[in-house]
């Protein structure tokens, strides 16, 4: 049987947009960040330890005020995404300041990985149903074939992920109608919500299926791993010397799918999204927390 999946939180983002540490913003009616119901909606649908992937600059911050909370409920451990962490043989360009990206993020957290695990986003709101869906796959996915990887991916309609308040950079996704299996993502940069919709000069409908970083890969986790260091090779060899180039995650995969190395089941979700990119997004945010709790679906105090 395979042992409970762990769920990995990308918390080392910088914040610039939103102006500070967003991932320990009180926001819920007891000071609940967003990430507390990614754990708790976690921890309920069976995932048995998380892993934070953090800078060390604001390590004891982050064990704290966030870490501490959940003992007793599930096991928690750390990593730490640093710009002159990368495969040997390879150095950080003298000058560069920006991370490298979420690919990078999940990269340094490679050492804490040895089974089945989820990824997702510190700032991000997925719903119940998103780590419900990702825990039943992971539980059943077959470590038979360590040579290709299994993953699914929760999808979003892009409309649902939009901010008010500025543009936003998604993964647009194509998938197989008849399969569901996902066949590329290709990231788009500075969507605002002006353009979406039926309007004639909108440059997407809303209805494309977008990914928020809501990623499960199933055992053997080392199979995924291997591919992962291969692509990030491939990113700094091309673009490592660009100051301001990211190695996304949802690239990596797609050039995985591509190499025919791996195959991603999509799997839709009933639940909302919603994320605090810029500060202005905050009380809209605090609301909707505040709109869940009232109808029940959880509890005042989550931890």
């Amino acid at each position: 049987m395979l042992p409970p999946p762990t769920l990995l939180v990308l918390a080392a983002g910088m914040g610039s947009r939103y102006g500070g540490l967003k991932q320990l913003d009180p926001l819920g009616p007891s000071g609940e960040t967003v990430l507390d119901y990614g754990v708790y909606d976690a921890a309920r649908a069976g995932f048995g330890r998380v892993v934070f992937i953090i800078r060390r600059d604001f390590d004891a911050q982050f064990r704290n005020q966030v870490g501490a909370k959940y003992a007793g409920h599930l096991a928690v451990d750390y990593a730490y995404q640093a710009l002159d962490a990368l495969p040997k043989g390879y150095r950080m360009p003298e000058g560069r300041e920006k991370p490298w990206g979420t690919g990078h993020a999940v990269w340094c957290a490679r050492e804490q990985l040895d089974g089945p695990f989820a990824v997702i986003n510190a700032d991000d709101f997925y719903g119940a149903d998103s780590f419900a869906q990702l825990a039943q796959f992971l539980q059943n996915a077959s470590p038979e074939n360590a040579s290709k990887a299994r993953a699914a991916m929760v999808g979003f309609q892009l409309k649902n992920t939009l901010s008010e308040n500025g543009a936003v950079s998604r993964g647009i996704c194509l998938a197989d109608a008849q399969s569901g299996q996902l066949q590329s993502i290709t990231e788009h940069t500075g969507i605002l919500a002006t353009e979406v919709g039926t309007a004639p000069s909108a440059r997407y409908s809303g209805d494309e299926i977008t990914s928020m970083n809501c990623w499960g890969f199933g055992a053997p986790s080392s199979a995924f791993l291997d591919g992962l260091d291969t692509e990030l090779r491939h990113f700094l060899d091309s673009q490592g010397r660009d100051l301001k180039s990211e190695f996304y995650l949802p690239a990596a995969v797609s050039a995985l799918i591509a190499r025919n190395e791996t195959t991603v089941q999509l799997l839709p979700t009933t639940s909302q999204w919603f994320g605090v990119t810029y500060r202005e997004d905050r009380a809209q945010v605090v609301a909707r927390i505040a709109a869940l709790v009232a109808a029940g679906e959880y509890p005042k105090k989550l931890f």
